[in-house]
């Protein structure tokens, strides 16, 4: 039994889920390139499955934009450009704001002492320029505020835009001045929403995503293409 089996045994779609978020996660973090080709036997056969889960996983991910499918030729990386993380980051300053709008409302004592522990580690991580725990403890604090925003369909989406944009994230975070300024951002979020301030929360939040996206442009875009890929 290898890993992408267990007591479920041939069930197709649980399969399709796991290959599908392997692979997901293999574009998302940059292990294939643009345009290069994702063969289903070659997969199928590093994964331990039939080629049917690959063939309706790959299928999947085309819907969601990381994959092309080109009749009788095969399937093709396509990745994020550019301009997809422009609309990612331009949805992601609007949903945001509302999170930490509906999380003032919501969060739970327990949930708000869970923050601030996060951005006390944030600090001290900040301070000694370790990139991968400021990075690892960015994704907890959405994480939390997510969770605390009391809406599922609200905190499912921003959970895949926050996915989609992991390694560019996680190469401008290494940029010790904007990790020292995220960290603070994140602070003055939590203290707006500990004070139940709702629409300074908002602001704060919405600002919080300009900011980073500001500091995409000039630091995190080299590894992208300009435009959609050919």
């Amino acid at each position: 039994m290898n890993q992408y089996e267990n007591g479920e045994g041939a069930d197709k779609y649980s399969l399709r889920g796991r290959v599908f978020s392997r692979l997901r996660e293999d574009i998302l973090g940059g292990k294939y390139k643009e345009k290069e080709p994702l063969k289903e036997m070659e997969i199928s056969a590093r994964m331990g499955v039939s080629r049917t889960p690959v063939r309706e996983a790959l299928r999947q991910l085309e819907l969601e934009g990381l994959v092309r499918i080109v009749p009788n030729k095969g399937a093709y990386v396509t990745g994020i450009t550019r301009e997809d993380v422009k609309d990612i980051y331009a949805i992601r300053a609007l949903l945001e704001g509302l999170c930490a709008r509906w999380a003032t409302e919501r969060i739970t004592a327990e949930q708000l002492e869970e923050m601030e522990e996060v951005l006390y580690l944030s600090q001290f991580h900040a301070m000694k320029c370790n990139a991968e725990q400021l990075t690892e403890l960015d994704n907890q604090f959405h994480e939390i505020l997510y969770e605390a925003c009391g809406s599922k369909m609200l905190s499912h989406t921003l959970r895949g835009f926050h996915e989609y944009v992991r390694r560019m994230r996680k190469r401008t975070l290494s940029d010790h001045e904007r990790g020292r300024e995220a960290v603070q951002e994140h602070q003055r979020i939590m203290e707006a929403i500990r004070s139940k301030d709702a629409d300074e929360a908002e602001k704060l939040a919405t600002l919080h995503m300009h900011n980073a996206y500001a500091n995409m442009i000039t630091i995190g875009f080299s590894e992208l293409q300009e435009g959609e890929p050919k």
